[in-house]
């Protein structure tokens, strides 16, 4: 199985910590919108999209990058599988998941999403900031842990190609 991770980190460098341990277990490099020609994609099997949360959504960055996809036939050599994932000082709201209007955007591309993963991460977003920011020791070992253990299921339930 052929892997990349597509990450945006701007702030304390959550995001990409939190992709750089999805990937050790994919074999994947982890690299930005801007090192990454979007027609190369239909070169791997799996593709990650993660950042940090900022006002409810996804990085603007990684928005765009997104949008600039075309669209990707899949094929069983190719089945254009995908996740998404994000990093938040605050909780996840259940009823309005970060990474779910990247998901559909993905989805629109014909990318097949099989899964998503949020952690937490230090914030200092104002108001935060004010008082130095909150979640200030995540992501943690648990929060690395727990991103290992889920590639390592991305990875499991991938059929290798030749």
């Amino acid at each position: 199985m052929k892997a990349v991770i597509v990450c945006v980190s701007v702030s304390h460098g959550n995001t990409r910590r939190i992709a750089e341990e999805i990937a050790r277990p994919l074999a994947a490099p982890v690299v930005t919108p801007e090192e990454l020609d979007p027609a190369d994609l239909s070169g791997y099997d799996l593709v990650g999209f993660g950042s940090g949360v900022f006002t409810g959504r996804l990085h603007p960055r990684l928005r765009a990058f997104v949008r600039s996809l075309p669209t990707v036939v899949p094929s069983a050599e190719r089945p254009c599988r995908a996740f998404v994932f994000a990093t938040s000082g605050l909780p996840e709201p259940g009823f309005r998941p970060f990474t779910r209007p990247t998901e559909r955007a993905l989805a629109a591309k014909g990318f097949r999403i099989v899964d998503g993963f949020t952690a937490r991460g230090h914030d200092t977003w104002l108001p935060f900031r004010l008082v130095g920011g909150i979640s200030k020791h995540r992501p943690d070992n648990r929060d690395f842990a727990a991103a290992r253990t889920f590639a390592e299921q991305l990875r499991s339930t991938s059929t290798p190609t030749s």
